[in-house]
């Protein structure tokens, strides 16, 4: 049986989705945008800016599955531009340590609410 994970220290869903889903063995968190969960808006305009809330929203998410970033197996990272791609790289890559988690970017035409980033992540527990 799986169960719906959700915290206020990530903003809450914008449309008909949860926060993750934790089935067990793995938890699926829904992709986050730079959104204060405070306001609900864009934290700015700027890549690292949004990508680094992106990371602390993810991060509240999978404290509260009792989960951190070593127990991520898989990301896929959304883009309005691909040329944000080192920008987005670096910031990311400061959350993280190896062994990094596999991972799929694609660049997409547009994102909620006119965020630049978006990023989404399975984790295992081990």
């Amino acid at each position: 049986m799986w169960k719906k994970v959700q915290t206020p220290k990530a903003p809450k869903a914008i449309g008909p989705y949860s926060q993750a889903i934790d089935t067990g063995d793995f938890v699926f968190l829904s992709g986050q945008i730079g959104l204060d969960p405070q306001t609900g808006q864009l934290v700015s305009n700027d890549i690292e800016d949004q990508t680094r809330q992106v990371m602390k929203n993810l991060k509240a998410v999978l404290e509260e599955a009792g989960l951190d970033f070593r127990h991520v197996v898989k990301t896929t990272i959304y883009l309005v531009d691909l040329k944000d791609f080192v920008k987005v790289n670096g910031v990311y890559q400061s959350y993280l340590e190896e062994p990094y988690p596999a991972r799929a970017t694609v660049q997409v035409a547009a994102l909620p609410k006119g965020a630049r980033v978006e990023i989404e992540m399975i984790a295992q527990r081990c």
